[in-house]
């Protein structure tokens, strides 16, 4: 188990995001365990919280009602390797949601996530800072972020 697990609150869609997001990312994701209301609660029964992983991190959905939501302060930041996997994510995870600007998009759930090339960090970072400037002012002008754009910039 690891030290420091995300706790993502949904209003009641924990087991639906949580299984959602299972089937995006695929691999070393799934469900590990789902606890239930207990007798005498309002919500006797129905899910309480759901364990997953996602790639290998350990998340907790809870459904803890309506009173709170997502907001753009917190995201998940996804590390893709290529265009396609850049592609996938974003047409996965904008299917309901929307698209936002920089790579950023929010998901069917009102869940804020990054979908990010390996090669944007790489392409700000260094000596060259001309390059970074030309590579930030394109990818502010994106939505989902285009490698080859980038890389050209």
């Amino acid at each position: 188990m690891q030290k420091i697990r995300p706790c993502l609150w949904f209003d009641h869609q924990a087991q639906e995001a949580a299984e959602f997001y299972v089937s995006v990312f695929g691999g070393d994701s799934r469900i590990v365990d789902t606890t239930r209301w207990t007798e005498g609660s309002p919500n006797a029964g129905s899910v309480l919280t759901v364990d997953f992983l996602l790639a290998g991190q350990e998340y907790i959905a809870l459904n803890g009602g309506p009173e709170f939501t997502f907001s753009e302060a917190v995201s998940l930041s996804v590390d893709c390797g290529s265009q396609e996997e850049v592609d996938r994510f974003w047409d996965a995870l904008t299917e309901g949601g929307e698209e936002s600007v920089c790579g950023w998009l929010k998901d069917r759930y009102g869940m804020s996530w990054q979908i990010v090339p390996r090669v944007l960090p790489e392409l700000l970072a260094g000596p060259d800072t001309a390059r970074a400037g030309r590579v930030m002012k394109a990818m502010t002008g994106m939505r989902k972020l285009d490698v080859k754009a980038l890389q050209e910039a």
